[in-house]
């Protein structure tokens, strides 16, 4: 009887925190430098008006969504990375990030993509920008 009582008490707080959009989402970060720079932020800058929209629209998505937001908008790379990916008739637009705790993405790097693949020193500048933001 107890194990019921707490299963239906756990499903019913389940309902609630649904109904009332109470879960916990994702939150997107940006990398900051040393010298308290974002990377990111000034890529975003630097691109079309229509792909900064989308790209930004992508990462709201994100962050409702979390894991469960697929390809076309996001894709898992290699070593804990993801790109987040926008496409404009100019270019196709990238920005790896990584998940860190307490829900929260970080982005690391932006670039325009050139290449069918995603070029290694790209993701090289992530990893680094990674592995510096977990050592801070």
């Amino acid at each position: 009887m107890r194990a019921n009582l707490n299963q239906s008490l756990n499903f019913n707080i389940f309902l609630y925190l649904i109904r009332y959009n109470l879960t916990m989402q994702w939150s997107v970060e940006f990398y900051k430098t040393q010298e308290n720079s974002s990377p990111v932020e000034e890529w975003l800058d630097s691109i079309p008006t229509t792909a900064r929209a989308k790209m930004l629209r992508n990462m709201f998505l994100l962050e409702e969504f979390g894991f469960s937001l697929k390809e076309p908008y996001v894709k898992p790379l290699k070593d804990k990375l993801y790109e987040v990916r926008a496409k404009d008739n100019r270019g196709i637009y990238r920005v790896v990030y990584f998940a860190f705790k307490d829900k929260r993405l970080v982005m690391l790097h932006g670039f325009t993509k050139k290449t069918q693949k995603t070029p290694p020193s790209e993701i090289a500048v992530a990893k680094k920008r990674m592995k510096d933001f977990i050592n801070e």
